[in-house]
């Protein structure tokens, strides 16, 4: 099953990783500040064209992710543009996987979500998705349909219902669409020793705990200035703690 997916199957994906630039890492010379970086030709002339490993487009907003010295800067920087980069082709990816495999997008996402715990409520569902009740009963719909889930009452208490999903049918799907990606990812991570592992790991929880804190954030009503505070998801005139009840 995918996370957010698979060896580059669709044309989106293929045209997404061979725009100029896209999927490969800056190189800017150690050193070079934020001006630096952003006085590139569009285009990357100066770099010799496109795909030369420099910036080719310009960044104006550099200074709020690459600070303090300029070695340590550069590398700030190059982590924000490699995790945007990153998340792009995701998304691209799983479009192609949708389109593979039959679903949209978000139908796919959801049957994601759904195989890390096998079962969910329609509401636990939506709440970890950010879509309504009433779009969630549509992609069950849809997905009931396919043959990927099914609607079963709670043994434990039968007043509920929820999603499970039926494994045989993603088995036959939809993992065969991500395996050429599981083994390319295989194939990186036997390059890094076991500490190295648990570095990256512990990396990604840190990193999913930030975006599942700013979907708070971005999901909540926006303060009176139109934006949600730091630690306050319903923004500034909410007083903490408020947003989710």
């Amino acid at each position: 099953m995918s996370e957010e997916s698979p060896e580059p199957s669709g044309g989106a994906v293929e045209q997404g990783a061979g725009q100029p630039g896209a999927g490969e890492p800056a190189a800017a010379q150690p050193g070079a500040g934020a001006q630096d970086a952003g006085a590139q030709d569009v285009g990357g002339q100066d770099a010799g064209g496109p795909g030369a490993g420099r910036h080719d487009w310009e960044v104006p907003w550099i200074e709020a992710i690459g600070s303090g010295r300029p070695e340590r800067a550069r590398l700030a920087a190059e982590f924000g543009e490699g995790f945007r980069k990153t998340n792009s082709l995701m998304q691209l990816m799983g479009q192609a996987a949708a389109d593979r495999i039959g679903l949209n997008a978000t139908d796919l996402n959801c049957l994601n979500i759904l195989s890390f715990s096998g079962e969910m409520t329609a509401g636990d569902l939506a709440r970890e998705t950010g879509l309504t009740t009433a779009s969630i009963t549509g992609v069950a719909d849809r997905l009931e349909e396919a043959g990927y889930v099914r609607r079963e009452r709670d043994p434990k208490d039968r007043r509920r219902v929820v999603i499970r999903l039926v494994l045989e049918s993603a088995l036959r799907d939809v993992a065969p669409v991500f395996l050429p990606l599981v083994q390319s990812w295989q194939g990186v991570v036997a390059r890094y020793t076991d500490d190295e592992l648990r570095l990256i790991v512990e990396f990604y929880g840190q990193m999913e705990q930030v975006i599942r804190d700013h979907l708070i954030r971005l999901r909540g009503p926006a303060g009176p200035g139109g934006l949600a505070g730091p630690g306050n998801p319903a923004g500034p005139g909410t007083p903490p703690g408020q947003a989710d009840r």
